[in-house]
């Protein structure tokens, strides 16, 4: 994409602003969505977007209630801005197609674009895997012109992947390691995705957890997330359980698990039995297919094995207390 004045690109997702700025690419950006919050630099752009459902008041049950009723009907959770967008005119618009739940629509976009921006070149993400995540991250910097610094950015981030996964295969290696113990080498891991309903993840989060050292229960890579029931992930067995529901940062969880009821014979789980429950930042490490994935890696390896890498801060990760229902 060349062009002679500055290029102008709008971000209709959080994933997206986040490679942006990592690409170094922030005085470019002049537009972004309601739920772009990272990094805190960009908090100043216009807003283009705003979501039907409130986070803040709503509980998980009745958020999943109000996505699928809209949904189902063929609608839409959030609202573009399309005379914004008209007036600030951008050359390249970055969405996506994957998850109707995640941002406006990628039809709602392309429609918006040839109506009141025609020159504009939209992109659309669609990573499944972290590989794809790094594809699009060299996607995007191709087109905005920086296509060494994508190169860059990436094997940065390979690199760090690499280096968790040696400091795990040297203790295994090693002797003194309590990490050679069998029941502690790969810990059962299910990663909790919603709460009412659960779901179990799918997409880059099983990599994640591979990566870290864990085996990955309930899911598969590349694959869509799926709803379960607490039956099935209490048959799982789970040695550690991570609360990660879509959009939530640490607070959000605690808040929500105040209105969440688990079953009974959940207490006999060696997750809770061993106080193994734990709550991450799911927009920051999880929901946003962007660079801080591999943060997320890095923290759940922390939470798997402490020994090797050392315990996580409470801003990383809170182990969390769940209420049970009464067994009577």
């Amino acid at each position: 994409m060349q062009k002679n004045s500055p290029l102008k690109i709008i971000s209709l997702l959080p994933s997206a602003t986040e490679i942006i700025a990592a690409l170094g690419l922030e005085a470019n950006l002049i537009g972004i969505t309601h739920e772009c919050d990272y990094p805190e630099s960009i908090a100043n752009r216009p807003t283009l977007t705003a979501s039907r459902i409130s986070h803040e008041t709503m509980s998980s049950a009745e958020i999943d209630h109000a996505v699928r009723s809209n949904l189902d009907g063929h609608g839409s959770i959030y609202d573009l801005n399309e005379k914004l967008l008209a007036e600030l005119k951008p050359d390249l618009i970055v969405t996506q197609e994957l998850c109707e739940v995640c941002a406006v629509s990628y039809k709602t976009v392309q429609k918006a674009a040839k109506m009141y921006v025609a020159d504009a070149t939209v992109v659309s993400l669609e990573p499944n895997t972290i590989g794809d995540i790094f594809d699009n991250i060299k996607t995007v910097a191709e087109l905005a012109g920086v296509q060494e610094k994508g190169v860059q950015v990436v094997a940065d981030l390979q690199n760090r992947l690499n280096e968790i996964q040696k400091r795990i295969r040297e203790a295994e290696e090693n002797p003194k390691s309590r990490i050679q113990n069998p029941e502690s080498s790969c810990p059962r891991v299910f990663m909790l995705e919603w709460l009412e309903p659960p779901f179990a993840p799918g997409h880059w989060v099983p990599e994640q957890v591979e990566i870290a050292g864990g085996f990955p229960l309930m899911s598969e890579a590349g694959k869509k997330s799926v709803t379960t029931d607490y039956e099935a992930i209490f048959d799982e067995q789970p040695e550690i359980i991570v609360l990660i529901p879509c959009g939530y940062y640490i607070h959000d969880i605690v808040r929500q698990l105040g209105q969440t009821t688990f079953p009974a014979n959940w207490r006999d789980l060696p997750a809770v039995k061993n106080n193994n429950i734990w709550a991450m930042d799911a927009s920051a490490y999880f929901s946003r297919p962007a660079p801080r994935v591999v943060d997320g890696a890095e923290i759940l390896a922390k939470i798997f094995h402490a020994d090797v890498f050392g315990a996580p801060t409470e801003a990383e990760a809170l182990r969390v207390a769940l209420n049970f229902a009464d067994s009577d």
